[in-house]
C-alpha cells in the first residue's frame, strides 16, 4: 500500500467531515480529484474504506484503523515541523486552529496578531466551524486546537477559558423591539432577519430555531456582523449577533441592542486540545498565547 500525504490528509478530512464534498473542500482537492484518489486507496489496499450512502460516508472497520495510522502520522510530522523550525532558518510551521464564528469575526484577530507579529515563520490554518465539529476534529487530531462552546466539549478534551460569548438581537431605534429589555427567539416568529452567510453561528441559530418547529425568515444574507448591524438599523430587518459586535456598531449604525433571553445564547468559549496529546512547539506556544487571560465578550 503506497498511500502519501495528501491521501492520508485527504482521508482524515472525509472521515472527519462524513462526506466526501466537504472533505475534499476541507483538503484543497477537487471532488473528481478526491474521489478519484479514495478509489485508488481502496484499490491499493484491497479494501473497502468507506461506505457510501445518502448521508454520506461512514468508516469501515479497515477505514478506523487507517483513521487511526493516519492520525498518529499527521501529528507526528507537525510535531517534526515544529522541532525543526527551531533550528532551521526560514522553515515554516503550520499550526492548525478551528474556531466558531464569534471568536474569528470578533475576538481572535486582537488576540493573534501580537502573538503572529512574534512568530513570522509560523503560518495558521483557521477555519470556521460548529462546536461540535471542532470538538469532533480536534479529538480525531484533524486540528491541533479548537475555540468552541464549552457546552460542546467532550470527554477526552483539555479546556482552559476563553471569553464569554452573548448573542443578541439588533433592531431599529423605532423597532417595537427596542422598548423591550430582552426577547426569546420564539417571540421573533414572523419577523425577516437579516442572516449571516456562510457561518456556522448562522447555522447553530437556524438549528435552534428548527428544534422548537420554528423557522427563519431572511431577507439577505451578509458577509460581515458591520453589514447586519447597519441593515437593521435602517429598519430593513432584524438580527442576531454577538454583543460585541452589536456594541462595536451601536453609534455608527443607530441600532437598538435586546438581550436575547435564551439559555444558549450565552456561550462560554474555552481554548481546547486534545488531552494527554504532545503539541508541536509552534502549536504549544499559541495554546500558552491563547489561555493567558480571559476577555469579556
Amino acid at each position: 500500500m503506497r498511500f502519501d500525504l495528501t491521501d492520508l490528509r485527504l482521508f482524515l478530512a472525509v472521515a472527519d467531515a462524513g462526506s466526501i464534498t466537504h472533505g475534499a473542500a476541507d483538503a484543497g482537492l477537487s471532488l473528481p480529484a478526491a474521489s478519484e484518489r479514495l478509489r485508488d486507496m481502496e484499490l491499493a489496499g484491497g479494501v473497502r474504506l468507506l461506505e457510501r450512502g445518502r448521508r454520506g460516508v461512514t468508516l469501515t472497520e479497515a477505514g478506523e484503523a487507517l483513521a487511526h495510522h493516519a492520525r498518529l502520522i499527521s501529528r507526528q510530522m507537525a510535531m517534526m515541523r515544529g522541532e525543526l523550525g527551531e533550528y532551521a532558518t526560514g522553515l515554516r510551521s503550520t499550526v492548525r486552529l478551528l474556531s466558531n464564528t464569534a471568536a474569528i469575526a470578533e475576538l481572535l484577530p486582537q488576540r493573534l496578531a501580537a502573538w503572529m507579529a512574534a512568530n513570522p515563520r509560523i503560518d495558521l490554518d483557521l477555519k470556521e466551524r460548529q462546536s461540535i465539529e471542532i470538538a469532533r476534529s480536534v479529538m480525531a487530531g484533524f486540528a491541533d486546537i479548537g475555540i468552541l462552546s464549552a457546552a460542546a466539549a467532550q470527554e477526552g478534551l483539555e479546556l482552559r477559558p476563553f471569553a464569554d460569548d452573548r448573542l443578541v438581537v439588533v433592531a431599529a431605534q423605532d423597532d417595537v423591539l427596542a422598548r423591550m429589555r430582552q426577547v426569546r427567539l420564539a417571540d421573533l416568529a414572523g419577523r425577516h432577519f437579516i442572516g449571516l452567510s456562510g457561518s456556522a453561528l448562522q447555522d447553530h441559530v437556524t438549528a435552534q430555531a428548527a428544534a422548537m418547529g420554528m423557522q427563519l425568515r431572511y431577507r439577505v444574507r451578509l458577509r460581515t456582523f458591520d453589514g447586519i448591524c447597519r441593515m437593521a438599523g435602517a429598519g430593513a430587518g432584524i438580527g442576531i449577533v454577538p454583543r460585541t459586535a452589536a456594541r462595536r456598531m451601536k453609534r455608527t449604525s443607530g441600532i437598538a441592542i435586546i438581550r436575547l433571553a435564551d439559555g444558549w445564547a450565552l456561550r462560554r468559549l474555552s481554548v481546547c486540545i486534545r488531552a494527554g496529546t504532545e503539541l508541536s512547539a509552534p502549536a504549544q506556544s499559541l495554546f500558552r498565547h491563547l489561555t493567558q487571560g480571559t476577555p469579556a465578550a
